[in-house]
């Protein structure tokens, strides 16, 4: 799962601005295009950086793994919990706008993608009665010569593993994620985020990593915009 942080040997440096294409990790595209037919992260199916052959794997419950990890070395994990890293590995592998938070060393990677603190908190509360054995699921496995991931350590509920969301969202996936001060200038694996990608990709990297209060005030006014447009559809759909 994610293993693009364990995989350098694939991965190059690149000073290409990724913008508006894809990571550069092992089921990625060049570019993202339209998917219709995918089995699971149908929240990208419009513009993919992965291949719909990709998501079948991510399309049963349980995922026993995805590639050669192992979502399951501490038994299977909840439907709850599952769901919520489902949506993380859709995010990297499927997202047209994860390069925008490409890792400056690694192509294939992303780092300090802005998450929703509520987003983080529901996950943690989703898995907190799961179990897993590592800290930071990127580095910690034991890898066999299969490429295979196994524990070097006991299993314990992620309650004990992490303290909160903001422990587990910053820390899980390494450098990949940080929790976001901002309520709306931040992902939560959802349609609601392209509004909130449309504000980040306007600014710059300097500017991104600080949020005005007046950047904050225009994404909350569209965001209960979105939710009123969205929650009207939803009462004439019934």
């Amino acid at each position: 799962m994610l293993r693009f942080a364990v995989t350098i040997f694939a991965v190059i440096t690149s000073s290409t601005c990724q913008k508006y294409g894809c990571l550069e990790g092992d089921t990625h595209k060049l570019k993202p295009s339209p998917e219709p037919d995918m089995h699971e992260c149908t929240l990208y199916s419009e513009s993919s950086c992965c291949y719909a052959n990709f998501t079948e794997q991510l399309a049963h419950s349980p995922v026993i793994k995805v590639n050669n990890s192992y979502w399951n070395r501490c038994g299977q994990l909840s439907k709850s919990c599952e769901d919520f890293t489902k949506k993380i590995e859709c995010f990297y592998r499927c997202s047209p706008h994860a390069a925008r938070w490409i890792h400056p060393s690694y192509t294939a990677a992303i780092q300090a993608v802005p998450l929703c603190k509520s987003f983080c908190d529901d996950w943690f509360e989703a898995c907190r009665d799961d179990s897993t054995c590592v800290h930071n699921w990127l580095m910690d496995w034991e890898w066999n010569e299969n490429g295979e991931n196994h524990c070097k350590d006991k299993c314990i509920p992620y309650s004990e593993m992490y303290a909160n969301g903001t422990d587990m969202c910053q820390n899980m996936w390494g450098e990949s994620f940080k929790v976001s001060e901002s309520s709306c200038l931040c992902l939560q694996m959802n349609k609601k985020d392209m509004m909130a990608v449309n504000y980040l990709l306007s600014e710059s990297s300097e500017e991104s990593s600080s949020i005005s209060s007046s950047e904050e005030h225009a994404c909350q006014k569209k965001l209960l915009k979105f939710e009123k447009i969205h929650g009207e559809e939803g009462e004439e759909a019934r």
